[in-house]
């Protein structure tokens, strides 16, 4: 992990809009997700909440990652986004809120927030340890519930970011993008597959411009599509994703159960 430094004492005087979007991986089976909505409505009753998404790999931080970072943008100035894909829940890990210039982030200090925070301009970030703020005793394997939501309605309510706790000096972002480039091939690999089966993954669309091959999976395939109805009925193809990556697609299908591959798997691209 790479430290991101921290500007100390600086807060933001953008006004909560009331609305809360949360992203974990917890999935809908069980009622974890709906017990977050409750605590926040609980706090904070005329919150709008918006669930960006609950089917994150279980504890892909790094898939966690990409999603909030490339959701923020979109949301009201104001907004407190709730992130948690937490493998290091009630470890020593420390639970952070985050002041942007746009709104607020809360979460593990994992990494998870780092990419959103610099979308939404990062301004300062404090450790969340005001007990008075929590719900007590707090668990060890549901900081979701007892940590995270909490303060969440607590901002979206208006609350004070200093209350939340002490500044802290930097915050943990993630390894850069395991993506190497020797010039005539760029190596990448799947970092989330969405509902379609489409893989995403981490490779940046300049760094694909003259693309003349896309290797995955034991297939070529030749070239970028311009779109998804490009290729034939049941084709396999690549193309620029809505993320700015590189996205391997099936048209009409999964991409992801026709090569029998998921996050983790390798991709390539020769430019020559």
């Amino acid at each position: 992990m790479n430290a991101r430094s921290n500007a100390k004492g600086v807060q933001t005087s953008t006004r909560p809009s009331g609305v809360v979007t949360l992203l974990t991986d917890f999935g809908t089976l069980d009622p974890y997700v709906g017990i977050m909505h409750g605590v926040i409505l609980r706090i904070a009753p005329q919150s709008r909440l918006v669930d960006l998404t609950h089917r994150v790999a279980p504890q892909s931080v790094r898939g966690g990652a990409l999603l909030l970072r490339n959701a923020v943008e979109y949301f009201p100035v104001g907004t407190v986004h709730l992130a948690v894909v937490d493998p290091g829940v009630g470890s020593a890990r420390a639970p952070i809120a985050v002041a942007t210039d746009a709104g607020w982030l809360v979460g593990p200090d994992n990494g998870l927030l780092a990419g959103a925070a610099e979308v939404l301009g990062f301004r300062e970030a404090r450790r969340i340890e005001n007990e008075r703020l929590l719900l007590t005793p707090v668990s060890n394997t549901f900081h979701g519930r007892d940590v995270f939501a909490p303060i969440a309605g607590f901002l979206a309510g208006g609350g004070a970011f200093d209350e939340v706790g002490a500044p802290v000096d930097e915050i943990l972002s993630l390894e850069p993008s395991l993506v190497s480039d020797d010039g005539s091939v760029v190596t990448g690999e799947i970092v989330h597959v969405d509902h379609f089966g489409n893989l995403i993954s981490n490779i940046p669309s300049k760094s694909i411009e003259a693309a003349t091959s896309i290797e995955i999976a034991g297939r070529t395939l030749t070239g970028l599509a311009s779109s998804y109805a490009s290729a034939a009925p049941g084709a396999v193809l690549a193309i620029v994703g809505s993320w700015g990556t590189l996205e391997v697609a099936c048209n009409g299908g999964s991409a992801a159960e026709t090569l029998g591959c998921g996050v983790g798997a390798p991709v390539s691209v020769r430019r020559v």
